[in-house]
């Protein structure tokens, strides 16, 4: 059985499958060892960060045509990006961030008191 990540990892401290740009680029990986002796590699659980200060976000009115990875590339030149957007509000699946035009949602790193500006 092919391993899920690549072995290249194991050696290198700090070092992981996950662009450093990735939610994930952090999180630990971890092996589990089935009863036939096949480890199989997982990332463990992620935490989700504490809401960040109004200080550090923009308020955003979302529209009808927005989507989360529209508003990353928006917002961080990358769709990917959109988890940060996700992480700042209390929603449970991204999709809610956009499926209420007219919802006020707020975008991290963007405020007054991060030094970044509004893209």
């Amino acid at each position: 059985m092919p391993e899920p990540y690549p072995t290249v990892y194991d050696a290198v401290p700090g070092a992981g499958p996950y662009p450093r740009t990735s939610r994930y680029a952090d999180t630990e990986i971890a092996v589990h060892t089935l009863p036939d002796g096949t480890e199989v590699r997982y990332a463990k659980h992620r935490l989700l960060p504490p809401l960040p200060d109004a200080d550090d976000t923009s308020p955003y009115t979302v529209t009808v045509t927005d989507r989360p990875d529209l508003l990353g590339r928006r917002y961080y030149g990358d769709p990917e990006q959109w988890w940060r957007i996700a992480d700042a509000n209390p929603v449970l699946d991204p999709r809610e961030l956009t499926a209420e035009p007219g919802r006020t949602i707020a975008i991290p790193g963007t405020g007054a008191g991060s030094g970044g500006g509004l893209g």
